[in-house]
């Protein structure tokens, strides 16, 4: 039977970290990767698992590959503190590793933003690559925001989602929502493109219409409605903040 790693990286996640390693009791070890928390995360991590580790933070990509390097598992699955493991998925994942031979699997995310599962514009299945082989795949580092995993190999799908309390509060959205915006016009500049006129309109109304439209978030009622819209104002930040790094 392979075994598997269960990580979590943290900062400053006290509040949402027992119930996500409770969830996490039936992988073979729970690794916890904490970037110099100020709360008791990691007093809450020690409770679990002995293989609690520190580590300053640069960005998720570097900070995920370190976390990979410290698990012993033949496998690692990741899972973030605001994150929940069903027990229908747990047994998935074993029966997964078990008996195949792919390198890893997408797995969906049930999220839940103001306290309503938000089914449409993009927020599912919202398939994630959580679950790999250890040996067949880390994080692109060129990727600061929304992180993805290269494969050595093909990836399957699981049916069972985690559940994901995406964003409690409004506040909590927006001030997320910004600190990704920065990082993505980051990237940009990085991967040499610049902010055009255009850009700030037409990139805007195209988030948009593929949330609302596409992605039927106008299924989503009054709530699908209001985060197209905050997804459509991120897109304008995001060239915003583009162009005062060249202004630079």
């Amino acid at each position: 039977m392979p075994s598997i790693s269960a990580i979590v990286i943290t900062r400053n996640e006290e509040r949402h970290l027992q119930a996500c390693l409770e969830s996490l009791r039936w992988a073979d070890e729970i690794v916890v990767l904490d970037s110099l928390s100020t709360d008791r995360t990691v007093e809450v991590a020690r409770r679990f698992t002995d293989k609690v580790f520190q580590r300053e933070f640069v960005n998720f990509p570097q900070q995920r590959n370190a976390a990979v390097e410290l698990a012993g598992g033949d496998w690692v699955f990741f899972l973030d503190a605001d994150e929940r493991v069903t027990p229908q998925l747990a047994r998935e994942i074993q029966r997964a590793v078990a008996t195949t031979e792919l390198a890893g699997y997408l797995v969906p995310r049930q999220n839940i933003i103001l306290g309503r599962w938000m089914k449409y514009a993009g927020w599912s299945p919202d398939y994630q690559l959580r679950l790999f082989q250890r040996d067949k795949g880390r994080y692109d580092e060129r990727r600061e925001v929304h992180e993805t995993v290269i494969l050595d190999g093909r990836a399957g799908y699981l049916k069972n989602a985690i559940v994901h309390y995406n964003y409690e509060s409004v506040r909590q959205l927006f001030a997320r929502q910004n600190r990704y915006s920065r990082l993505e016009a980051r990237a940009l500049y990085s991967s040499g493109i610049r902010a055009k006129p255009q850009n700030f309109i037409l990139q805007p109304l195209r988030e948009f219409k593929r949330r609302y439209i596409n992605w039927r978030g106008y299924r989503g009622g009054l709530l699908g409605l209001f985060l197209c819209l905050v997804m459509a104002w991120y897109s304008f930040t995001t060239y915003v903040k583009l162009a005062r790094m060249r202004a630079f």
